[in-house]
């Protein structure tokens, strides 16, 4: 149920992790939380209050170590132990070097018993993108793409073209809601004139922070992007050679300019994820086309990879999904791990092995 819990949080709680924790006490729940919007109040602080007095000799279930160190807020391993809770299990020691161990030996030292790795596997999935932060400087990435049955991604000349149903495009846009950030090239930007906002009813305020890769500052400022930018954030990455009008213009319509390195016009893919986490983003969805999808997958940037494979043909003169170089680096560093139908549609989902 503490997973459960931190799960609500997933894409709103960056640049902290989406953390769920619960009380419990004689076998009765008296206390739930989860990281709040923005990373703060923590999700051991909101049981905690929920629990009051009746915290003192209970049990806090937790999907990663409570903090130790003095950050916007106390540390939450001082409020676990000023409300008195007995016993602590927790699924993962954090990576954050702050934190690293230290939360747990606190609640130890005040005689707190610790128990530590019950529902790991679950919380390192769930925590992925903060891990894939602290341990390698950069956001988890998670790869999406829609196949048709002839391995097409797009009609000729990049034309937009349906492949997948509605069950996909609903799946879609739930992931959209659970990552922080979602990212394109200018590609696709300028052929689709996407919007990448979550359309599920009531949860279009769960949209993520959307970013154009766009070396040359080529974004219309007439695009749906740009003009809902001070709705939902719109990032471009550029290189560093662009006229400074277009910067100004962009950022005079509420669009973010950033800047990172370029080789020979393409930017560094390693560079704009360092930036990016630099930034707070830890659950990066890429959501660009087979341009795209295939420099991450050739640079080996892909944590996890969502093939949506379905029974339409688009024909010969079709994009190819994925080049064949990209093909081989999905199946070298990714392994698929399930299978299973989205309405007329199949999800393959990959992860590193």
């Amino acid at each position: 149920m503490a997973l459960a819990l931190g799960r609500r949080g997933l894409g709103r709680t960056w640049p902290n992790p989406a953390v769920g924790a619960m009380i419990v006490k004689d076998g009765v729940i008296i206390g739930r939380g989860w990281t709040q919007p923005g990373g703060r109040p923590h999700a051991e602080v909101e049981a905690l209050r929920r629990a009051g007095e009746a915290a003192r000799g209970a049990t806090l279930y937790v999907t990663l170590e409570p903090c130790s160190h003095h950050g916007k807020t106390p540390p939450c391993a001082d409020a676990i132990i000023a409300a008195g809770v007995a016993r602590v299990v927790s699924a993962l020691e954090d990576p954050n070097p702050e934190v690293a161990g230290q939360g747990h030996a606190r609640l130890r030292a005040a005689g707190i018993i610790v128990e530590v790795g019950l529902g790991a596997d679950d919380a390192r999935r769930d925590h992925a993108g903060h891990i894939s932060r602290m341990r390698d400087g950069r956001p988890h990435v998670t790869l999406k793409l829609a196949i048709s049955a002839d391995g097409k991604a797009g009609a000729s000349g990049r034309r937009p073209v349906p492949i997948t149903g509605e069950a996909v495009r609903e799946r879609v846009h739930l992931m959209r809601a659970q990552s922080d950030a979602i990212m394109i090239g200018i590609g696709t930007a300028l052929s689709d004139d996407p919007m990448l906002t979550c359309r599920l009813p009531g949860m279009e305020k769960y949209s993520p922070v959307r970013i154009v890769l766009d070396s040359a500052l080529r974004l219309p400022l007439g695009s749906r992007l740009v003009n809902s930018a001070r709705e939902t954030p719109v990032w471009v990455v550029a290189a560093h050679t662009p006229p400074q009008s277009a910067r100004e213009a962009l950022q005079a319509n509420g669009v973010e300019a950033l800047d990172a390195a370029s080789n020979g016009g393409r930017l560094d893919l390693a560079s704009v994820l360092k930036l990016l986490a630099a930034r707070g983003i830890t659950r990066l969805m890429v959501e660009g086309g087979p341009t795209l999808a295939s420099a991450f997958l050739r640079a080996d940037l892909v944590d996890e990879a969502l093939l949506f494979q379905s029974a339409n043909i688009i024909g010969v003169d079709g994009v190819a999904a994925l080049e064949p170089e990209a093909k081989a680096a999905l199946s070298r560093a990714l392994k698929l791990i399930h299978s299973q139908p989205v309405g007329a549609d199949r999800q393959d989902i990959y992860e590193r092995g």
